[in-house]
Order: structure tokens, then C-alpha cells, then sequence
């Protein structure tokens, strides 16, 4: 009997022990009921039924999402969902905007340096092209 009652008071001590420190380790804005000093001297003072208190009442559940318990908002009413479906908009934009200009810079590359579009001939170069010669100049 002796053994039972001192393997009870060492369950009753870390029971204590644990509900103290998940108390003060808790998420402040989560606490219900009294603040963290209190229930810390009601765990403390009422051992079993304080730390029982705390897991029941005292520790609040986390919300979800952002949205209030036993509220559902549609996606329409969500102001976050409707900001991010903005912000996604205007970075679609962004993009295609920047790959108008890039294909706008591919074409001017292409077309200027060393496209075919602007070749200039000179007026007084012969029809037939040149042949070039082993150093890279027209032979003749």
C-alpha cells in the first residue's frame, strides 16, 4: 500500500511539474479563463485539480486559419484570400509585361546586328556576292 500511495504522490508531483511548465511555456494570447500568474499559484496551491483546471479550461485552442471558431468565411469574404488573388494579378501582369519586352529587345537583336532584315548594299558592289579569300578578304 505504501508503494502505490508513493508511485500516486510521484504522479501527482510530475503531473504538477508538467502542468506548471506548459503553463508558463503557454502561447499568452491562448490562455483563457485568468492570467498565466494566476493559474501557475492555482496549479501550485491545488495540485491534481489545478493542473486538471488548466488542461481543461485555462489552455485555449489554437485558431484556425485566422478564422473565428465555429465561423466559416467564403472565399469571396476573405479579405487575405481577395489581397492575395490581387497581388497575383498584378504579378501576372509583371510578367507578361516583362516578357513583351524582352521579346521586343530578341527581336531588335536579331534584326539589327546581324540579321538579314537591314542589310545595306553598296551602290557600287556588283550583284554577286564577294568571294572571300584564305585571309577573310574579297579576292580580286
Amino acid at each position: 500500500m505504501a508503494r502505490l500511495l508513493f508511485g500516486l504522490g510521484v504522479a501527482a508531483v510530475i503531473f504538477t511539474i508538467y502542468a506548471v511548465a506548459d503553463c508558463a511555456f503557454f502561447d499568452r494570447m491562448r490562455i483563457r479563463g485568468l492570467s498565466r500568474a494566476w493559474w501557475i499559484v492555482v496549479i501550485i496551491f491545488v495540485p491534481i485539480i489545478g493542473g486538471v483546471l488548466w488542461f481543461i479550461i485555462g489552455r485555449g485552442r489554437r485558431d484556425r486559419g485566422g478564422v473565428a471558431r465555429g465561423r466559416t468565411v467564403a472565399p469571396d469574404d476573405d479579405a487575405e484570400f481577395l489581397r492575395g488573388l490581387r497581388e497575383d494579378a498584378a504579378q501576372e501582369e509583371r510578367i507578361r509585361r516583362m516578357e513583351q519586352e524582352l521579346a521586343e529587345l530578341d527581336g531588335d537583336e536579331s534584326g539589327g546586328v546581324g540579321g538579314t532584315e537591314h542589310e545595306h548594299k553598296r551602290p557600287d558592289a556588283p550583284d554577286a556576292p564577294d568571294e572571300a579569300g584564305p585571309s577573310g578578304r574579297p579576292n580580286g
